[in-house]
């Protein structure tokens, strides 16, 4: 299920991942940024960290790598990443998720 137009409409990220591979909204405040993400193809996340994150699959399918150890995740799926901890993976074409990044400037939002 696409996200609704008034989700869409949110501003966007500037991300470092081409606008024909990943779509982004986002909701940002002093305390956290909330970002809808959809990959329109298949997604390869280069291992990295930063503060803490949380997400859900919306729809499609995501593998995590989150401290060394991997896992699939699915429609109603969610996952906790803790600050600091390494991670990374692959998410198939598709998908949808919400994330929520405890940095509020994790990713910059485009003017």
């Amino acid at each position: 299920m696409a996200y609704p137009d008034f989700i869409t409409d949110f501003p966007s990220l500037d991300v470092p991942f081409p606008e024909d591979v990943v779509q982004t909204a986002v909701i940002r405040s002093d305390a956290g940024l909330v970002a809808f993400f959809t990959f329109l193809k298949d997604f390869e996340l280069p291992p990295h960290s930063h503060k803490a994150q949380w997400g859900t699959v919306v729809e499609g399918e995501v593998e995590l790598t989150i401290g060394g150890e991997t896992k699939t995740y699915r429609p109603g799926d969610s996952y906790s990443i803790p600050s600091g901890v390494e991670h990374g993976g692959k998410i198939k074409a598709g998908s949808r998720v919400i994330d929520v990044f405890e940095e509020p400037d994790r990713y910059p939002v485009k003017a």
